[in-house]
């Protein structure tokens, strides 16, 4: 992770870093992740023994939480190839294994999972109205959905039933930001 996530972006922004790069998104704990990964640590029956995809990895954060939690083995899903770097070196920093590196899984149906950990994935419109469809067929197809979402709003509330709630450092701010794990029925 970095230390000042913010001074990195404004790096990128000034060309003080390769200014082809994308914002390094997967070096923040962004609040949604967070408060997955402190759900399935606070219930770690929702996926002891269970297969699950962490979908927006980033750093990997929800899919090590859900590994220290008990989970058989985990996917964790980024389409920043800096994001495939960083979730082993992730991994290895806090001493889980089984971790499968993919990218985008949105176009096809969910892969072989039990359970599915979003967090963050309702930023904008955009990305709303792609992840919610794939997430509702995940849930027809019989996995466990998870949303953890710091009060966007683009995240529609019906059909979703809020099982936790945190307050959670905002990545950019000194500030806290509540937090929600919602979950699909």
């Amino acid at each position: 992770m970095a230390d000042d996530v913010v001074a990195l972006w404004e790096a990128l922004e000034d060309g003080e870093v390769d200014p082809g790069s994308d914002p390094p998104f997967w070096a923040a704990a962004w609040p949604g992740g967070q408060a997955l990964a402190r759900f399935v640590l606070d219930h770690p029956e929702v996926v002891a023994g269970r297969r699950v995809l962490d979908l927006g990895a980033g750093s990997g954060l929800v899919a090590v939480a859900a590994l220290l939690a008990g989970a058989d083995g985990a996917v964790a899903s980024d389409v920043d190839p800096y994001a495939h770097a960083a979730v082993p070196l992730n991994a290895e920093a806090n001493g889980v294994r089984g971790i499968e590196v993919v990218g985008d899984v949105l176009s096809g149906g969910p892969p072989d999972v039990d359970v599915v950990l979003a967090g963050d994935v309702c930023y904008d419109r955009e990305m709303t109205e792609r992840v919610l469809p794939w997430l509702w067929t995940a849930w027809v197809a019989g996995r466990t959905v998870l949303l953890g979402v710091p009060g966007r709003r683009y995240l529609p509330g019906e059909g979703l039933v809020a099982v936790a709630e945190y307050d959670v450092p905002e990545v950019d701010e000194d500030r806290v930001r509540r937090t929600t794990v919602w979950r699909l029925p």
